[in-house]
Formats: C-alpha cells, structure tokens, sequence
C-alpha cells in the first residue's frame, strides 16, 4: 500500500514538472491578459460549457418553452461581425498587411508597438471563441436540439482549448495567418446570422445560404496550404513548427467535415446526414425516414397543418442554420 502511495505520489510529480515546462512556454508577454495565467480557468469553462449544453441545459428545458431572443440574436450577431472587422484590421495592421511575406513569417518577440500589437490581437482572436460559447446557449435556450451537433460541439469545445496554448506560444508569425483567415469568414457568417435572426422579411436576402459552407471549405484549403509551404522551404526560422502541423491537420479535418455536410445538406437536400429518427425542431415530434409524425398525426416535407416548417440543423463556426438555430420558411431544396 505504501509503495503504491509512493508511485502515485511519484506520477503526480512528474505530471506537475510536465505542466511547469509547458507553462514556461508561455509568452510572457501574455502573462497579464485575462485568463492567460493558467489553463485550468479556460479548461474549467469550457468544462461546465460541455456540462450545460450536453447535460444540465437540456434538462432544465425539458417542460419548459423555448425562449424568444430576437433582439438578444440580432445583438449578439451583429456585436460579433463589429468584432471580427476589428480583429482582421489588427491582424492586418500588426503584420500581414506591413511586414509579414505570407511565407515564412516567424513570431517578432521584441517589445516593440507592431509586436504588443500582434499579441494583443492574437489574444483577443482566442477570447473571441470564448464569447462564442453563447451560440450554444442559444441554441440549448431555444430548444433546438438538432443544432448540437458533434461538428459543432467540438468546434466550440477542443478547438478553444487548443488555440489557447497555440496563442500562448506564438502570437504571431505564419501560424496566425489561419486565425485572420477564420476572422474574416466570421464577419461574413454572423452578418448572415444577423439577417436571419432579424425575422422572415429578410428570408429575401438570404438566398446565398448555401454558399457559407462553401466559404468555409476555402478557408480550410487556404488554410492548409498556407500551412504546407512550410514543408517545401530549404529554411524557415518559424520557431513553432509543431503549430503549423496541427493547423495542417486541423484543415484537413474541418474540411472532410464540412464537405461531409456540403453533400448531406445540399447534394442529398438534408441539413444532416440521414437518420431513422431525427427530432422535429419543435422538440415535440419526431422524424422517420423524412417523415414526421406528431400526436399521431402524418406530415411531410416538414409541413404541419398548411405551415412549412424548414430544416433548421446545422452547425456553428462556417457550417449554414439560420439565426443561430432559427427556422427557414419553405421546403429545403437540392443543389
């Protein structure tokens, strides 16, 4: 037993010089931002995060109606898109539109105003994923189950995490060309969020859904190549090769899946890949095979008593719903 004690006590010492050498990584510059002192803070949010959305939240709306929350959408929405300008102008402004060559761009460690500039805004580029937790929220809030999905679960959860020890260690240089890039869809993705959430007389305005998927599918490819001109370099003094490989990853990962979901939700016309039973957005009804059935009674095509009810699945991040979970009048149509 007290040998046992003895290992225990030994993994437990190892572990902590383990994370005393990976925060030693840190940028000390970065050592008075807020939540940049430690990983357990952001680990711990996006924990209880993960907690409410898959568990409590759920529950605590089971008996009860979905909020209405207009005005707080239309907001929020639009608060994000202002967000997303400032943050490409600062990443613009720091480097990639003054003194970075879109090639090898390594991390300026000075002091100097361009690179307090560069951090700041890596920085604010993370906490931006925080606020967007509330996508979620909203979602759990409105009772619109079908918009957590794996997808888009995982984006909000693990990619936060992980962008907070890339910003840590390299705020700046090549490994932020994906964060200016990913910036810039969002300014596109939540002004669509805003319309959307600003009621049906703007469904007009809308007709270019289906083209925010595609918009993300070429974010991943620039993305990814931009990462892989790294591995044809004869020398680049980008000190953090590891984040580029994992940016590499990343984007050919998100792409798989969100070609995955070009295809269900416009080549096959769905909003997800098809299931033997898929909740109705009304969390009251279910799906089987395209039909639903609710109270015993039968209604295709999402169409209950003369009112169309649109597909409303979808995903957060690049991936098209309406009004962060809203509902789209009329029939989903095929590419």
């Amino acid at each position: 037993m007290v040998k046992m004690l003895q290992e225990i006590q030994e993994i437990g010492s190892h572990a902590m010089d383990i994370y005393d050498y990976l925060l030693a990584g840190i940028d000390p510059r970065l050592k008075n931002y807020p939540l940049m002192q430690s990983p357990v803070p952001m680990t711990a949010i996006l924990l209880c995060y993960l907690f409410f959305v898959l568990y409590l939240g759920p529950r605590i709306m089971a008996n009860r109606k979905p909020f209405q929350l207009k005005e707080a959408m239309i907001a929020y929405n639009f608060l994000l898109v202002a967000l997303s300008i400032f943050i490409v102008y600062e990443f613009l402004m720091s480097g990639w539109a003054t003194t970075y060559t879109w090639r090898c761009d390594a991390v300026d460690t000075s002091n100097s105003p361009q690179a307090l500039r560069m951090v700041r805004v890596a920085w604010l580029f993370w906490f931006s994923k925080i606020i967007e937790l509330i996508d979620t929220l909203f979602f759990v809030l409105r009772k619109k189950h079908s918009q957590i999905t794996f997808l888009h679960i995982f984006h909000h959860s693990f990619m936060p995490w992980t962008w907070w020890w890339g910003v840590g260690y390299a705020p700046g240089g090549m490994g932020s060309f994906h964060a200016m890039v990913n910036s810039s869809v969002h300014v596109i993705m939540y002004f669509y969020y805003g319309l959307a959430a600003a009621g049906p007389q703007f469904q007009k305005f809308l007709w270019w859904k289906k083209y925010m998927t595609a918009i993300q599918l070429i974010q991943f490819v620039l993305v990814s190549v931009h990462a892989t001109q790294y591995y044809f370099m004869d020398s680049c003094d980008y000190q953090f090769p590891m984040i580029l490989h994992l940016i590499w990853m990343y984007g050919t990962f998100f792409f798989v899946l969100f070609s995955n979901f070009w295809i269900q939700a416009y080549v096959k016309g769905k909003r997800l890949p098809k299931q033997d039973i898929k909740q109705c957005q009304n969390g009251t009804a279910v799906y089987t095979k395209d039909k639903c059935h609710e109270n015993g009674k039968h209604h295709e095509n999402g169409t209950s008593n003369g009112i169309n009810h649109g597909a409303t699945n979808g995903t957060s991040n690049g991936s098209a719903h309406h009004e962060n979970g809203s509902t789209h009048m009329g029939k989903m149509k095929k590419a």
